[in-house]
């Protein structure tokens, strides 16, 4: 049994995979409290990998599922990716934090490390490998992450409810990845169209 605190259909919104129609299994808990986050952790539903994958093909054109959370990783195993890939033979795409291994079989890892910004920051992040590396800036030094092997590096800027900080934090997120064009810009389109 899985705790699922949401199953929706929507576009991705943010890094390399922008814009692609996806199947999202949020799942519950943390082991970060990082002060932006959007998710209720411990809200959630006890669901088995057959609840999962009926509710995954309601959906059966989308090319990818992505595990969020929360930290998927604190709920996942080798079993639940094969069996999830075997019954839907959707791309599988993982949004972590990095702070813990990741079980074989997933297709795309974004890596978003928040170590050093949240209550529990002082997790270690222990991958260093990932397809894409997607950093929520809030004018961190980007050196901290040299040692991350990543094919694509992605600066987003940082959510708030505040307009005027809104609009800082975007400026200086533009302004770092001019200033390190090793970096690309990602931002929460889901959030300017309104979707989920």
């Amino acid at each position: 049994m899985w705790k699922v605190n949401e199953i929706f259909y929507s576009l991705q919104g943010e890094g390399y995979n922008t814009g692609t129609a996806s199947v999202f299994i949020r799942l519950s808990g943390c082991n970060l409290h990082c002060a932006f986050c959007d998710t209720r952790h411990d809200e959630g539903t006890m669901m088995t990998l057959p609840e999962i994958v009926e509710r995954v093909m309601r959906y059966p054109d989308a090319p990818l599922i992505v595990l969020t959370g929360g930290e998927p990783s604190l709920w996942i195993d080798e079993n639940f990716v094969a069996g999830l890939k075997k019954m839907t033979d959707k791309t599988i795409a993982i949004e972590t934090n990095g702070t813990r291994p990741l079980p074989r079989g997933i297709d795309w890892v974004t890596l978003s490390p928040k170590t050093g910004l949240g209550e529990s920051g002082d997790l270690p992040v222990v991958l260093t490998h990932c397809d894409e590396l997607k950093v929520v800036y809030l004018g961190q030094d980007l050196a901290q992450y040299d040692n991350i092997t990543a094919d694509h590096r992605y600066l987003q800027p940082c959510w708030v409810s505040d307009l005027e900080q809104r609009r800082s934090n975007m400026l200086d997120t533009v302004r770092a990845v001019m200033e390190n064009p090793q970096w690309r810009l990602s931002l929460q389109t889901h959030r300017l169209l309104g979707i989920q």
